[in-house]
C-alpha cells in the first residue's frame, strides 16, 4: 500500500514541477502582449496609408466619371441605407464602378484567360457595370435585415423607458446606447435621431429620416405611429406596447410563411442534385446488367 502511494505523490509532484516551469511569468506575459499591440498598431499604420491610397484613387477617378441627375438621388440613397453616409461615398462608389468595369473590359480582351472576343469584352464591361450596384443593393438588403431583427427588442425596451418615466427622445436616446454591443446598427441609427434632435430639428422630421435611412417597412410604420400619438396627444407607452404585439405577431406570420415556403423551395435541390444520384444507384446496375444480356443477343440477330 505505500508503495503506490508514493508513486502517486511523486507523480503529482512531477506534474507539478512541468506545469509551473511552463507557465510563462508574469514579465513574460506582459512584454509579449505589449509586443502583440504594438505589431498590431505598426500593421495598422501600414495598412491604413495603403488603404487610403486606393480610396483616393477611386475618389479621382470617380471625379470624372459621367453622372445622371436621376440617378444619384436613388444611388445616394442607396448608399445611405447601406451605411455609408459619408459626402465622398458616392464618388468612390462612381470610382469603383468604372475601374470594376474597365477592368473586366481588360481581362476578356487580352488573352490571358481566354480568347479575345470583342462580345465578352463588351459583356464583361456591362457586368462590371452592373455588378457593384447589385452588390451594393444585397448589402442593403442585409443591413435592413438585421435591422428588422432588432426592432422587438427595441420596442421592449423603449416600453420599459417610457413606462418608467422617460420621455421619448431621452427613451430613444437611452435605448440606442443600450443596443450598442448587439445591433449597432440600429444603435447608430437611433444615436443619428438624439443628434438631429439636439442640432435643432423637429421630432417629425428626425423621425421620417430615420424610415428614409433604413428602408424598412415596420421602421416606416413605427415612425408613422409616433408622429401620429405626438400629434394628437394620445399615450406614447401605450401605443409602443400595441404595436410592438403587432411587431411580434408580424415575425411570427414571416416565419410561418417561409416554413411553408421550404417544402417548394426543396424541390429544386431533390429533382437536380439527390435525385439523379439516387437513380443512378438504385437504376444503374439493372441497366448495366440489361445492356449485357441483351447487347449480345441484339448483335447476333443483326
Amino acid at each position: 500500500m505505500f508503495l503506490p502511494l508514493l508513486a502517486f505523490v511523486f507523480g503529482s509532484a512531477v506534474m507539478a514541477a512541468i506545469a509551473l516551469a511552463l507557465i510563462p511569468s508574469r514579465a513574460g506575459a506582459i512584454d509579449r502582449r505589449i509586443e502583440e499591440l504594438t505589431t498590431g498598431r505598426v500593421q495598422d499604420e501600414v495598412e491604413r496609408p495603403r488603404m487610403q491610397s486606393v480610396i483616393g484613387f477611386m475618389k479621382r477617378v470617380g471625379e470624372k466619371a459621367p453622372r445622371s441627375a436621376k440617378e444619384l438621388s436613388s444611388l445616394r440613397l442607396r448608399l445611405v441605407q447601406s451605411g455609408y453616409r459619408r459626402e465622398e461615398a458616392l464618388t468612390i462608389f462612381f470610382g469603383i464602378r468604372i475601374v470594376f468595369a474597365v477592368s473586366l473590359f481588360a481581362l476578356f480582351s487580352t488573352s490571358f484567360v481566354m480568347k479575345p472576343n470583342l462580345m465578352f469584352a463588351l459583356g464583361g464591361l456591362a457586368l462590371g457595370y452592373l455588378l457593384p450596384g447589385m452588390a451594393l443593393a444585397r448589402m442593403a438588403k442585409r443591413r435592413a435585415h438585421r435591422i428588422r431583427l432588432a426592432l422587438a427588442d427595441m420596442l421592449d425596451l423603449l416600453v420599459v423607458s417610457v413606462e418608467a418615466g422617460l420621455g421619448l427622445d431621452q427613451a430613444i436616446s437611452r435605448v440606442g446606447a443600450e443596443l450598442t454591443f448587439a445591433y449597432p446598427e440600429l444603435s447608430d441609427e437611433l444615436r443619428l435621431i438624439n443628434l438631429e434632435l439636439r442640432a435643432g430639428k423637429p421630432r417629425a422630421e428626425a423621425l421620417r429620416n430615420l424610415a428614409d435611412r433604413t428602408g424598412v417597412d415596420d421602421l416606416s410604420a413605427l415612425v408613422t405611429m409616433l408622429i401620429q400619438t405626438d400629434k394628437f396627444g394620445t399615450s406614447v407607452a401605450q401605443s409602443l406596447r400595441v404595436y410592438s404585439d403587432t411587431l411580434r405577431t408580424k415575425r411570427r406570420q414571416r416565419a410561418e410563411e417561409a416554413a411553408a415556403k421550404t417544402g417548394v423551395k426543396m424541390v429544386f435541390p431533390l429533382v437536380f442534385c439527390i435525385f439523379p444520384a439516387v437513380w443512378v444507384v438504385t437504376i444503374g446496375p439493372a441497366v448495366i446488367k440489361f445492356i449485357t444480356v441483351l447487347g449480345p443477343i441484339i448483335e447476333n440477330s443483326k
